[in-house]
């Protein structure tokens, strides 16, 4: 049986908060931004960029599960069968979000590489398809979270029974039964660390490669293009450098955990603080969002604008008090001096 990969609870807990509070007002304004365009002209670029946002706040929704195993020191004090659903939840959503980043990429390069062919071809219902697709292939490649906990349950009986102090066998039993999805048998591992291989170039190095070939071509045309305003032409790299760098950071390393598992045998022990930097992919997405979509960039406005407003609202009180103060210091001061004077004179 494989030793537990245990990250630090106090900096799984930070990370977890910090990107709920963070990630999930920005995905609900995305969602209501989306929403509302989509109802009223729907494009193909703005359903991908609902269905990733759907995908972040099922996601954003799942995490405090994993907040509440954190700050009970990673033990799963839940009911056991809401482990491979929360699990399995919060590895499909981020899986599914390297498809739906992948398929933003092959659109914006379609737009600037073949703007003609592609403005008569494009239609919304090819959007919804491919956002279909992209559901049910990661609900099916990602299905292994339900059924791994449930495989060689009689080999991990079977060596608890055989362990040599009963103290110990029920400890291993224990550990079972409190942590979740982790300290897989080898049995367990035999099926696993394939399937991750498989994951790992599936899911991740296969979408990656896709959007860097879209998003490097697409800023080389774009660089060409002497029409464009500059400011547009910059906010359209910016986007595309961004995506690229949130999948690298994002979702990098933790899939080459993967290839070192598949090597080695078994999970690196790093693991686990790698899958931490998947979970900052919910508070990215909304800055791919503001570069992607006028309509967001219209409403991030106007909430701040309404803050603005509110605060301006709030601030003349402490305006007028500082500015009697200091009316009344400066004559104070002036009296000052003049006694001084006098004095001297």
């Amino acid at each position: 049986m494989t030793t537990m990969q245990v990250c630090h609870s106090g900096l799984c807990l930070s990370v977890y908060v910090i990107t709920f509070l963070l990630g999930f007002p920005s995905n609900i304004l995305a969602l209501y931004t989306f929403s509302k365009k989509i109802k009223h002209k729907p494009t193909p670029i703005d359903i991908l960029l609902l269905n990733l946002t759907i995908s972040d706040l099922l996601f954003l929704l799942f995490l405090p599960f994993k907040m509440h195993e954190a700050s009970n020191n990673m033990h799963w004090a839940l009911p056991y069968a809401l482990c491979p659903l929360s699990g399995f939840i919060f590895f499909m959503t981020i899986y599914n979000s390297t498809f739906f980043l992948t398929a933003i990429s092959v659109e914006r390069y379609l737009g600037v590489a073949f703007p003609i062919q592609h403005t008569l071809k494009r239609r919304p219902l090819y959007a919804i398809a491919a956002s279909v697709f992209f559901w049910i292939f990661s609900v099916s490649q990602l299905s292994i979270v339900f059924i791994i906990p449930f495989v060689g349950g009689e080999q991990a009986e079977i060596n608890s029974n055989a362990s040599s102090a009963h103290h110990n066998s029920s400890a291993a039993g224990a550990t079972e039964r409190t942590v979740c999805y982790e300290n897989f048998t080898d049995t367990q591992l035999h099926i696993l660390l394939p399937v991750r291989l498989e994951l790992c170039i599936v899911l991740f190095f296969i979408p990656f490669l896709i959007s860097s070939f879209c998003y490097i071509n697409f800023i080389r045309i774009l660089s060409k293009l002497h029409h464009i305003d500059r400011r547009r032409k910059l906010r359209a790299i910016g986007m595309a450098l961004g995506t690229l760098l949130v999948f690298a950071v994002c979702f990098g390393p933790y899939n080459i955990s993967h290839i070192v598992g598949f090597v080695t045998k078994k999970s690196p022990h790093w693991r686990d603080t790698a899958l931490l930097l998947s979970t900052f992919n919910t508070c990215l997405d909304p800055l791919i969002f503001y570069f992607s979509s006028s309509a967001m960039r219209g409403n991030v406005g106007s909430v701040v604008q309404g803050i603005r407003s509110r605060l301006n609202r709030c601030l003349p009180r402490h305006v007028c008090w500082d500015s009697k103060k200091n009316i009344n210091k400066t004559a104070r001061d002036k009296e000052h001096k003049q006694e001084t004077i006098n004095e001297l004179s």
